[in-house]
């Protein structure tokens, strides 16, 4: 055996001894993450629909998780059929540029500069109703409703969905 190799193996050897009697950890510990369940999704879908349904209005609603898939969506009876594409890029938007959809839709006007922002990809919607979900201050996806005739009732029904959610910056 020539005296590189030996010394290679008496290096490892050192180095995880002193790994395992050291109190040095090889393995790293994922830190703690706030993630968006299915269960408290639908839990929010439902104050949704349920909120606009005493309001008189049908509509659909949609929750994405951090990546901007979709995790629950759910169209009222009686709901037209745009209600659903609507829904899922409103909350699409929200959670992409962590704001509020009328936030942008108010910018762009502002500045006519951005307007190339409403044409980022085929799911981005500037039109108010969609909020971003924040749980531990971290956004962890969006919520977006359609339907209601005009934005302001939209915005009532999806804020009913981040309360049910217990988010962050509710009525940011």
């Amino acid at each position: 055996m020539n005296i590189n190799k030996v010394q290679r193996i008496i290096l490892m050897i050192a180095s995880l001894f002193l790994c395992l009697f050291s109190g040095v950890s090889i393995s790293k510990e994922k830190p703690e993450q706030n993630i968006l369940t299915m269960e408290s999704s639908v839990k929010a879908a439902m104050a949704v629909i349920k909120q606009c349904k005493n309001d008189g209005f049908k509509i659909s609603v949609a929750i994405v998780d951090h990546a901007g898939l979709l995790k629950v969506q759910l169209k009222a009876d009686g709901a037209g059929p745009h209600t659903l594409d609507s829904s899922r890029r409103k909350a699409y938007t929200a959670n992409s540029l962590r704001g509020p959809t009328q936030r942008f839709a108010e910018l762009i006007v502002k500045s006519p500069d951005l307007h190339s922002l409403a044409r980022m990809n085929e799911s981005i919607l500037l039109l108010g109703g969609g909020f971003p979900i924040k749980l531990g201050g971290e956004v962890v996806g969006g919520i977006g409703v359609g339907g209601a005739p005009g934005i302001k009732f939209d915005e009532v029904c999806a804020r009913e969905g981040l309360k049910a959610l217990q988010a962050d910056d509710l009525f940011e």
